[in-house]
């Protein structure tokens, strides 16, 4: 029995209630490595992503080039693979995609373009909105650019 305090056995083995085809690699190895990535994602994109919609100036273009950097590191994971996961889609693209909303109006507010720095990462993002899934699940990036842009006025941040 493992104390819930203790964080040590988080990732320890135990069988998976998921069948073939889950979003969870069955490797050992490859499922650890995907908890990494989707934390990555957890950690970074929104902290990324506040960084431009929470400053202005200098300190916003700064917080683009941090945004654009923690997307590139994950766009090289990618590498040339059709979704995170290799062929099927999975995990971490879960955890990524589901921020795709935000990261359009972050685009917009901090006029800067994904399709141009990330260019892997963002065919990979238009192979996700196909999906069925994805596409009916996601916000209107929008309704999100209209809304940080109203945080951003109430902030001071935005004219």
């Amino acid at each position: 029995m493992v104390n819930s305090g203790d964080k040590s056995g988080q990732y320890r083995r135990h069988p998976s209630p998921l069948k073939e085809g889950s979003l969870l690699p069955s490797d050992p190895y490859l499922k650890s490595q995907a908890a990494f990535w989707a934390d990555y994602v957890d950690k970074h994109i929104y902290q990324g992503a506040k960084l431009i919609w929470d400053s202005k100036g200098e300190e916003m273009q700064k917080g683009v080039e941090e945004f654009l950097g923690y997307l590139k590191v994950l766009e090289r994971e990618l590498g040339e693979k059709p979704y995170f996961n290799g062929e099927s889609f999975g995990f971490v693209d879960i955890a990524l995609i589901s921020y795709y909303s935000h990261i359009i109006a972050d685009e917009r507010i901090g006029n800067f373009s994904i399709e141009k720095h990330c260019p892997k990462l963002f065919v990979w993002a238009t192979q996700c909105m196909k999906r069925e899934s994805v596409s009916k699940t996601l916000a209107d990036p929008t309704k999100i650019c209209e809304i940080l842009i109203q945080i951003r006025k109430t902030n001071g941040k935005e004219d």
